[in-house]
């Protein structure tokens, strides 16, 4: 039988150099998690079929990776790590008062033809802050989001902000078929005028709602373009959600951070769980957004502990993939020093190596014959440095 040494489509390894870069990079951002006061927590790569169901609002039944334990029961491998944290918070934290903060790391997988080009296994790294409806909570979420990308070494990247509370309300007044509704919405995602009109002009429909939903795909910009969709809004809860931006703005001001932000209220997401700010990080080199987040207040409630929450999630092969192709450079947090030594100077060369880790330095050893002598003389050199004798 022919060996198999590739990998199945949609997976690959990552070793050497470029696997040093991503932990490295993991262990950057992850500091910057920690300083907010974020505490880890790890759930299962599969879970029961149920935690990703349709009721719940996440990926497609048809994307899963679907298997059986010995009872029969549906598991997935989990494609998505938020409902995850929402099944466990419930579980675990279900008499907590204050705020839950709590951050992760791990593979998600979609099994999907539409990624063509994209990997199906991610390693996503995320946060999420359960139990704030504040608009303090969704800002400390974004500019978390934009120090955790400025510590990856990105310096150029725009965070797009939408609000799928104002698609929504309007949809309210409208009442359309779900089928419809979610062209339509893929209309204005995709900024397609033309199509979101041809679908609009057969429903009657009040003028006013009219040209508000095929304004949308107009709205994306600087800050500005919040005055122009208030001015639209066909209802409070429309209006409220643009003012809830515009509070949001007003408090990433005093992060420093506005040069980073940008609206775009066209942004819809595939996730149905989310509610009230939706937003995405994007920058040069990558196809996709390196992060994503938004809040998702009625999620937690699908397990029995109703929360507003909100958190955020990098891409962390999305985000390689863009420093790669940016040239951005990430230097060893400790570079690698190889001993070479003879035979003859083994326990000598064991004694520096346990003195240099012992300081924190990545050591690595190598015996090489006697013909190979010049390679040692670095080996005598770091000995005098340290004060091991032969």
């Amino acid at each position: 039988m022919e060996r198999l040494l590739h990998t199945p489509e949609g997976v690959r390894d990552i070793y050497n150099e470029e696997c040093e870069r991503k932990l490295e990079i993991q262990g950057r951002m992850h500091q910057v998690l920690k300083s907010y006061g974020y505490r880890d927590i790890e759930t299962p790569t599969f879970e029961f079929f149920d935690v990703f169901s349709q009721d719940v609002g996440t990926t497609p039944s048809k994307e899963l990776y679907k298997f059986f334990d010995r009872e029969g029961n549906t598991l997935v491998l989990r494609p998505d790590i938020t409902p995850s944290i929402a099944r466990a918070v419930s579980k675990y934290f279900n008499e907590e008062k204050d705020a839950i903060r709590l951050c992760y790391s791990g593979k998600t997988f979609i099994n999907s033809s539409s990624y063509q080009g994209l990997l199906k296994e991610n390693t996503h790294m995320g946060a999420e802050l359960i139990g704030d409806n504040r608009a303090q909570a969704d800002a400390e979420i974004i500019a978390m989001s934009v120090d955790v990308l400025k510590a990856s070494g990105l310096e150029e990247f725009q965070i797009s902000i939408g609000q799928v509370d104002y698609f929504k309300s309007m949809m309210k007044e409208l009442s359309l078929e779900e089928e419809k509704e979610n062209e339509l919405r893929d209309y204005i995602s995709n900024r397609n005028i033309f199509g979101a009109e041809t679908l609009l002009s057969g429903i009657d429909m009040d003028e006013g709602l009219r040209k508000a939903l095929l304004a949308i795909p107009e709205l994306y910009g600087s800050v500005d373009i919040l005055d122009r969709a208030e001015a639209l809004a066909v209802n409070e809860e429309a209006k409220e959600a643009i003012c809830r931006l515009k509070e949001i703005y007003g408090i990433l001001k005093c992060y420093g951070i506005t040069k980073y932000i940008s609206f775009d209220l066209s942004m819809l997401s595939r996730y149905n769980y989310y509610s009230g700010i939706f937003f995405r990080g994007y920058t040069f080199g990558s196809g996709d957004a390196v992060v994503k987040g938004g809040r998702y207040d009625n999620l937690l409630k699908h397990f029995g502990k109703a929360a507003p929450s909100i958190g955020f999630v990098v891409v962390v092969d999305q985000l390689l993939a863009a420093l790669s192709r940016q040239k951005i450079e990430i230097a060893e947090a400790e570079p690698l020093q190889k001993l070479y030594y003879l035979k003859s100077q083994q326990s000598m060369a064991i004694h520096l190596a346990v003195r240099m880790r012992s300081l924190g330095k990545r050591v690595a050893m190598d015996c090489v014959p006697d013909e190979e002598r010049d390679k040692t003389s670095v080996l005598l050199t770091l000995c005098k440095k340290y004060n091991i004798e032969e």
